[in-house]
């Protein structure tokens, strides 16, 4: 399966260290949300106006003892559909 093929609900993974670029007002600038393999669910998919080829995927990773953080804003390439 691809990242085109999901939709709001599916789990996906963080492929890459997801870091907060300052999005996120309730973490630290630099705060590492995911690491290499997380595991996550998709909430929305959409694009940016600015931006409307790339697809952005909206994305909230387990966290200690499994509890979801953030809603976290990521790019194609920074989820897997595979478990690490």
């Amino acid at each position: 399966m691809t990242l085109d093929e999901l939709n709001p609900g599916d789990l996906v993974y963080a492929a890459t260290d997801i870091i907060n670029d300052g999005g996120i007002p309730d973490l630290a600038a630099d705060a590492l949300i995911a690491s290499p393999g997380t595991r996550g669910v998709i909430l929305k998919i959409g694009h940016l106006e600015e931006d409307p080829e790339r697809t952005l995927y909206l994305v909230r990773f387990e966290g200690p003892e499994l509890v979801l953080g953030p809603p976290t804003g990521c790019w194609a390439e920074e989820l897997t559909t595979e478990a690490a």
